[in-house]
Protein backbone atom coordinates (compact mmCIF):
# COMPACT_ATOMS: atom_id res chain seq x y z
CA UNK A 1 0.00 0.00 0.00
CA UNK A 2 1.64 3.11 -0.81
CA UNK A 3 0.63 6.34 0.77
CA UNK A 4 -1.33 7.61 -2.35
CA UNK A 5 -3.94 5.46 -1.57
CA UNK A 6 -4.42 5.96 2.17
CA UNK A 7 -7.49 8.64 2.31
CA UNK A 8 -6.34 12.10 3.01
CA UNK A 9 -7.13 12.98 7.02
CA UNK A 10 -7.26 17.35 6.95
CA UNK A 11 -6.18 19.19 10.23
CA UNK A 12 -9.33 19.72 11.70
CA UNK A 13 -8.04 23.26 13.30
CA UNK A 14 -10.68 25.83 12.51
CA UNK A 15 -10.21 29.31 14.96
CA UNK A 16 -14.23 30.33 14.59
CA UNK A 17 -15.09 26.76 15.72
CA UNK A 18 -12.71 26.67 18.43
CA UNK A 19 -13.48 30.24 19.70
CA UNK A 20 -17.43 29.48 19.70
CA UNK A 21 -17.02 26.05 21.42
CA UNK A 22 -14.96 27.89 24.36
CA UNK A 23 -17.55 30.86 24.32
CA UNK A 24 -20.46 28.09 24.44
CA UNK A 25 -18.62 26.48 27.58
CA UNK A 26 -17.93 29.45 29.45
CA UNK A 27 -21.45 30.46 29.23
CA UNK A 28 -22.66 27.39 31.01
CA UNK A 29 -24.28 27.81 34.43
CA UNK A 30 -20.60 27.02 36.33
CA UNK A 31 -17.49 28.43 37.05
CA UNK A 32 -14.73 28.69 34.10
CA UNK A 33 -13.37 25.50 34.19
CA UNK A 34 -15.38 23.80 36.76
CA UNK A 35 -16.41 20.73 34.61
CA UNK A 36 -12.64 19.99 33.85
CA UNK A 37 -11.75 17.40 31.25
CA UNK A 38 -15.08 17.17 30.30
CA UNK A 39 -15.29 20.92 28.97
CA UNK A 40 -12.24 19.58 26.76
CA UNK A 41 -13.97 16.57 25.80
CA UNK A 42 -16.94 18.17 24.93
CA UNK A 43 -14.97 21.11 22.98
CA UNK A 44 -13.06 18.22 21.26
CA UNK A 45 -16.28 16.19 20.08
CA UNK A 46 -17.56 19.53 18.90
CA UNK A 47 -14.34 20.26 16.56
CA UNK A 48 -14.40 16.45 15.45
CA UNK A 49 -18.07 17.16 14.26
CA UNK A 50 -17.56 20.62 12.66
CA UNK A 51 -20.67 21.90 14.86
CA UNK A 52 -21.29 23.84 18.77
CA UNK A 53 -23.30 21.23 18.53
CA UNK A 54 -22.42 18.20 18.72
CA UNK A 55 -24.55 15.03 18.79
CA UNK A 56 -23.47 11.28 18.71
CA UNK A 57 -24.89 9.00 16.26
CA UNK A 58 -25.32 5.63 15.87
CA UNK A 59 -22.49 4.81 17.79
CA UNK A 60 -20.24 1.54 16.46
CA UNK A 61 -17.92 -0.91 18.30
CA UNK A 62 -15.91 -2.67 16.09
CA UNK A 63 -13.93 -5.98 17.52
CA UNK A 64 -11.22 -7.24 15.16
CA UNK A 65 -9.60 -10.17 15.94
CA UNK A 66 -6.87 -12.57 14.70
CA UNK A 67 -4.34 -15.16 15.60
CA UNK A 68 -0.59 -14.56 16.17
CA UNK A 69 2.03 -17.12 15.21
CA UNK A 70 4.24 -15.68 17.93
CA UNK A 71 1.84 -17.25 20.53
CA UNK A 72 3.76 -20.68 19.84
CA UNK A 73 6.70 -18.90 21.66
CA UNK A 74 5.01 -18.71 24.79
CA UNK A 75 4.17 -14.85 24.76
CA UNK A 76 0.94 -15.42 26.63
CA UNK A 77 -0.41 -17.43 29.53
CA UNK A 78 -3.87 -18.33 27.17
CA UNK A 79 -3.20 -20.93 24.33
CA UNK A 80 -4.96 -19.64 20.71
CA UNK A 81 -7.86 -21.06 21.38
CA UNK A 82 -9.20 -18.82 23.27
CA UNK A 83 -8.87 -16.54 20.61
CA UNK A 84 -11.82 -18.29 18.43
CA UNK A 85 -13.81 -19.06 22.17
CA UNK A 86 -13.63 -15.37 22.93
CA UNK A 87 -15.06 -14.37 19.47
CA UNK A 88 -18.23 -16.84 20.02
CA UNK A 89 -18.21 -15.37 23.60
CA UNK A 90 -19.00 -11.94 21.51
CA UNK A 91 -21.37 -13.31 19.37
CA UNK A 92 -23.61 -15.18 22.19
CA UNK A 93 -23.83 -11.92 24.32
CA UNK A 94 -21.51 -13.11 26.90
CA UNK A 95 -18.29 -11.07 26.89
CA UNK A 96 -17.58 -7.74 28.74
CA UNK A 97 -17.80 -5.79 25.78
CA UNK A 98 -21.07 -7.59 24.99
CA UNK A 99 -22.63 -7.22 27.81
CA UNK A 100 -21.56 -3.14 27.93
CA UNK A 101 -22.23 -2.38 24.22
CA UNK A 102 -25.99 -3.73 25.27
CA UNK A 103 -25.87 -1.10 28.27
CA UNK A 104 -25.17 1.61 26.42
CA UNK A 105 -26.52 0.73 23.25
CA UNK A 106 -23.22 0.53 20.90
CA UNK A 107 -23.98 -1.48 17.73
CA UNK A 108 -21.15 -4.41 17.75
CA UNK A 109 -19.60 -5.86 14.89
CA UNK A 110 -16.86 -8.86 14.89
CA UNK A 111 -14.69 -9.20 12.73
CA UNK A 112 -12.73 -12.18 11.80
CA UNK A 113 -9.83 -10.69 10.32
CA UNK A 114 -7.69 -13.76 10.80
CA UNK A 115 -8.90 -16.14 13.30
CA UNK A 116 -7.30 -20.08 13.02
CA UNK A 117 -11.44 -21.11 13.05
CA UNK A 118 -14.06 -21.28 10.83
CA UNK A 119 -17.22 -19.43 11.97
CA UNK A 120 -21.20 -19.66 10.83
CA UNK A 121 -21.92 -17.18 9.32
CA UNK A 122 -24.46 -14.92 11.83
CA UNK A 123 -25.34 -11.80 12.29
CA UNK A 124 -22.66 -9.09 13.97
CA UNK A 125 -20.13 -11.17 12.38
CA UNK A 126 -18.15 -10.63 9.20
CA UNK A 127 -15.61 -12.56 8.11
CA UNK A 128 -12.55 -11.00 6.39
CA UNK A 129 -9.76 -13.95 7.14
CA UNK A 130 -6.71 -12.32 5.19
CA UNK A 131 -4.96 -15.89 6.35
CA UNK A 132 -5.06 -18.61 8.96
CA UNK A 133 -3.39 -16.28 11.77
CA UNK A 134 0.08 -14.78 11.07
CA UNK A 135 3.31 -16.42 10.68
CA UNK A 136 6.16 -16.97 13.75
CA UNK A 137 7.88 -13.11 13.49
CA UNK A 138 10.77 -14.58 15.13
CA UNK A 139 10.83 -16.66 12.01
CA UNK A 140 9.61 -14.18 9.56
CA UNK A 141 7.59 -10.84 8.73
CA UNK A 142 4.20 -11.85 10.33
CA UNK A 143 2.51 -10.68 7.63
CA UNK A 144 3.54 -10.29 3.63
CA UNK A 145 3.46 -6.66 2.06
CA UNK A 146 0.10 -7.95 0.38
CA UNK A 147 -1.57 -9.28 3.24
CA UNK A 148 -1.20 -6.13 5.38
CA UNK A 149 -2.53 -4.09 2.45
CA UNK A 150 -5.30 -6.05 2.55
CA UNK A 151 -6.08 -5.91 6.00
CA UNK A 152 -5.92 -2.57 5.81
CA UNK A 153 -7.92 -2.37 3.08
CA UNK A 154 -10.65 -4.52 4.60
CA UNK A 155 -10.54 -1.95 7.75
CA UNK A 156 -11.19 0.51 5.62
CA UNK A 157 -14.03 -1.06 3.80
CA UNK A 158 -16.10 -2.17 6.37
CA UNK A 159 -16.17 1.39 7.89
CA UNK A 160 -17.27 2.81 5.00
CA UNK A 161 -20.26 0.36 5.14
CA UNK A 162 -21.12 0.98 8.92
CA UNK A 163 -23.71 4.25 9.84
CA UNK A 164 -23.14 6.62 12.15
CA UNK A 165 -20.48 9.16 13.06
CA UNK A 166 -18.67 7.68 16.25
CA UNK A 167 -16.49 4.50 16.26
CA UNK A 168 -14.92 2.64 19.25
CA UNK A 169 -12.32 0.06 18.53
CA UNK A 170 -11.95 -3.16 20.39
CA UNK A 171 -10.01 -6.41 19.49
CA UNK A 172 -9.69 -9.90 20.09
CA UNK A 173 -6.33 -12.13 19.63
CA UNK A 174 -4.28 -14.47 21.93
CA UNK A 175 -0.81 -12.83 21.48
CA UNK A 176 -1.56 -9.38 20.51
CA UNK A 177 -0.13 -7.34 23.24
CA UNK A 178 3.38 -8.56 22.30
CA UNK A 179 2.31 -7.28 18.59
CA UNK A 180 1.51 -3.64 20.25
CA UNK A 181 4.97 -4.01 22.50
CA UNK A 182 7.13 -4.64 19.73
CA UNK A 183 5.40 -1.54 17.37
CA UNK A 184 5.68 0.71 20.29
CA UNK A 185 9.19 -0.25 20.88
CA UNK A 186 10.53 0.14 17.17
CA UNK A 187 8.22 3.08 16.25
CA UNK A 188 9.00 5.35 19.33
CA UNK A 189 12.46 4.26 19.45
CA UNK A 190 11.83 2.73 23.36
CA UNK A 191 13.61 -0.03 24.91
CA UNK A 192 11.39 -3.30 24.21
CA UNK A 193 11.93 -4.19 28.04
CA UNK A 194 10.32 -0.81 28.96
CA UNK A 195 7.54 -1.98 26.96
CA UNK A 196 6.79 -5.18 27.86
CA UNK A 197 3.85 -6.40 30.27
CA UNK A 198 2.10 -9.46 31.85
CA UNK A 199 -0.75 -9.46 29.37
CA UNK A 200 -3.01 -12.34 29.37
CA UNK A 201 -1.22 -12.46 33.17
CA UNK A 202 2.29 -14.27 32.98
CA UNK A 203 4.09 -14.04 35.97
CA UNK A 204 7.84 -12.28 36.02
CA UNK A 205 9.29 -14.94 35.16
CA UNK A 206 7.53 -15.48 32.01
CA UNK A 207 7.02 -11.71 31.11
CA UNK A 208 11.27 -11.99 31.23
CA UNK A 209 10.68 -14.86 28.66
CA UNK A 210 8.10 -12.99 26.55
CA UNK A 211 10.68 -9.86 26.94
CA UNK A 212 13.56 -12.19 25.64
CA UNK A 213 11.77 -13.33 22.63
CA UNK A 214 10.39 -9.79 21.83
CA UNK A 215 13.88 -8.49 21.49
CA UNK A 216 14.97 -11.60 19.34
CA UNK A 217 12.16 -10.90 17.03
CA UNK A 218 13.37 -6.78 16.70
CA UNK A 219 16.88 -8.22 16.00
CA UNK A 220 15.19 -10.09 13.52
CA UNK A 221 13.85 -7.58 11.36
CA UNK A 222 16.29 -4.61 11.73
CA UNK A 223 14.91 -2.60 8.47
CA UNK A 224 11.25 -2.67 9.72
CA UNK A 225 11.05 0.60 10.27
CA UNK A 226 8.43 2.64 8.36
CA UNK A 227 5.04 2.27 9.80
CA UNK A 228 4.02 -0.37 7.28
CA UNK A 229 6.90 -1.83 7.07
CA UNK A 230 6.71 -2.87 10.92
CA UNK A 231 2.93 -3.34 11.11
CA UNK A 232 3.90 -6.29 8.32
CA UNK A 233 6.36 -7.25 10.23
CA UNK A 234 4.97 -7.13 14.09
CA UNK A 235 1.44 -6.72 13.66
CA UNK A 236 -1.52 -9.12 13.78
CA UNK A 237 -4.60 -8.74 11.49
CA UNK A 238 -6.75 -7.60 13.42
CA UNK A 239 -4.59 -4.30 14.62
CA UNK A 240 -3.77 -3.69 10.80
CA UNK A 241 -7.72 -3.94 10.21
CA UNK A 242 -8.17 -1.55 12.60
CA UNK A 243 -5.61 0.77 11.29
CA UNK A 244 -7.72 0.88 8.10
CA UNK A 245 -10.68 1.25 10.20
CA UNK A 246 -8.60 4.38 12.00
CA UNK A 247 -8.17 6.21 8.82
CA UNK A 248 -11.25 5.82 7.36
CA UNK A 249 -13.21 6.97 10.60
CA UNK A 250 -11.17 9.74 10.46
CA UNK A 251 -11.51 10.83 6.46
CA UNK A 252 -14.91 10.73 7.40
CA UNK A 253 -14.81 12.68 10.65
CA UNK A 254 -15.81 10.59 13.30
CA UNK A 255 -15.37 10.20 16.66
CA UNK A 256 -13.22 7.48 17.15
CA UNK A 257 -12.53 5.86 20.35
CA UNK A 258 -9.41 4.23 21.39
CA UNK A 259 -9.50 1.31 23.88
CA UNK A 260 -6.19 0.02 25.65
CA UNK A 261 -2.76 -0.73 24.42
CA UNK A 262 -3.56 -2.76 21.09
CA UNK A 263 -6.07 -0.64 19.64
CA UNK A 264 -3.51 2.21 20.47
CA UNK A 265 -0.70 0.66 18.58
CA UNK A 266 -3.19 0.54 15.50
CA UNK A 267 -3.74 4.53 16.38
CA UNK A 268 0.25 5.20 16.46
CA UNK A 269 0.21 3.13 12.74
CA UNK A 270 -2.01 5.45 11.58
CA UNK A 271 -1.50 8.38 13.12
CA UNK A 272 2.64 7.96 11.31
CA UNK A 273 1.06 7.55 7.83
CA UNK A 274 -2.11 10.52 8.53
CA UNK A 275 -0.93 12.71 11.59
CA UNK A 276 -4.09 14.44 11.96
CA UNK A 277 -6.03 11.08 12.84
CA UNK A 278 -4.97 11.90 16.67
CA UNK A 279 -7.49 14.72 16.36
CA UNK A 280 -9.59 12.79 15.80
CA UNK A 281 -9.55 10.17 18.60
CA UNK A 282 -10.89 10.21 22.39
CA UNK A 283 -8.54 8.04 23.85
CA UNK A 284 -10.46 6.21 26.92
CA UNK A 285 -8.27 4.80 29.59
CA UNK A 286 -4.91 4.34 30.45
CA UNK A 287 -4.40 0.56 30.39
CA UNK A 288 -3.04 -1.78 33.49
CA UNK A 289 -0.89 -3.15 30.56
CA UNK A 290 3.13 -1.26 31.55
CA UNK A 291 3.41 -0.08 27.85
CA UNK A 292 0.09 1.96 27.50
CA UNK A 293 1.37 5.14 29.54
CA UNK A 294 4.19 5.43 27.12
CA UNK A 295 2.23 4.81 24.64
CA UNK A 296 0.02 7.43 25.37
CA UNK A 297 2.80 9.60 26.32
CA UNK A 298 4.13 9.39 23.02
CA UNK A 299 1.00 10.26 21.43
CA UNK A 300 0.50 13.36 24.01
CA UNK A 301 -2.78 11.55 24.82
CA UNK A 302 -4.63 12.57 27.74
CA UNK A 303 -7.33 9.40 28.43
CA UNK A 304 -10.80 10.00 30.61
CA UNK A 305 -10.22 7.16 33.26
CA UNK A 306 -7.37 5.14 34.97
CA UNK A 307 -9.07 1.82 36.26
CA UNK A 308 -6.48 -0.43 35.54
CA UNK A 309 -8.17 -2.24 32.67
CA UNK A 310 -6.42 -4.44 30.41
CA UNK A 311 -8.69 -6.88 29.19
CA UNK A 312 -9.10 -5.29 25.78
CA UNK A 313 -12.03 -5.97 23.53
CA UNK A 314 -13.25 -2.55 23.58
CA UNK A 315 -13.96 -2.83 27.11
CA UNK A 316 -12.56 0.52 28.29
CA UNK A 317 -14.32 2.45 25.22
CA UNK A 318 -17.46 1.08 25.94
CA UNK A 319 -17.02 1.99 29.76
CA UNK A 320 -15.80 5.87 28.63
CA UNK A 321 -18.47 5.95 26.26
CA UNK A 322 -21.11 8.01 28.67
CA UNK A 323 -18.90 10.76 29.27
CA UNK A 324 -18.93 11.17 26.22
CA UNK A 325 -22.65 11.20 25.57
CA UNK A 326 -22.56 13.40 28.82
CA UNK A 327 -20.39 15.82 27.27
CA UNK A 328 -22.44 16.48 24.40
CA UNK A 329 -25.79 16.53 26.78
CA UNK A 330 -23.95 19.53 29.03
CA UNK A 331 -22.54 21.34 25.94
CA UNK A 332 -26.01 20.83 24.18
CA UNK A 333 -28.74 21.43 26.93
CA UNK A 334 -26.93 23.13 29.99
CA UNK A 335 -28.80 26.60 30.64
CA UNK A 336 -26.44 30.00 30.33
CA UNK A 337 -26.08 32.32 32.41
CA UNK A 338 -28.19 34.54 30.56
CA UNK A 339 -31.04 32.18 29.47
CA UNK A 340 -31.50 31.26 33.15
CA UNK A 341 -30.99 34.58 34.43
CA UNK A 342 -27.99 33.54 36.66
CA UNK A 343 -25.37 36.15 37.80
CA UNK A 344 -22.33 35.75 36.50
CA UNK A 345 -18.98 35.98 38.04
CA UNK A 346 -17.27 39.27 37.45
CA UNK A 347 -14.20 37.33 35.50
CA UNK A 348 -16.50 35.51 33.27
CA UNK A 349 -16.38 35.03 29.45
CA UNK A 350 -15.58 38.53 28.49
CA UNK A 351 -12.67 38.65 30.99
CA UNK A 352 -11.47 35.80 29.33
CA UNK A 353 -12.56 37.03 25.77
CA UNK A 354 -9.95 40.00 27.33
CA UNK A 355 -7.06 38.12 28.40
Amino acid sequence: MTLSSVPAVDDLHDDALATALQRAMDSKTKPLGSLGQIERLAQRLGAILGTPSPRLLQPQMLVCAGDHGLAARGVSAYPSDVTWQMVENFLAGGAAVSVLARQHGLALTVVDCGVRHPFAPRPGLLVRKVAEGTADALAQAAMSAEQCDTAIANGMAIVKDLPGNALLLGEMGIGNTSAASLLLARLAGLAVADVTGAGTGLDAEAVQRKVAVLQAVLQRHPDAVAPLSALAAFGGFEIATLVGAVLQAAAERRVIVVDGFIASSAVLVAARLRPHVLQRCVFAHRSGERGHALMLAHLRAEPLLDLGLRLGEGSGAALAWPLLVSACALLGEMASFDSAGVSGATTDVGAREKA
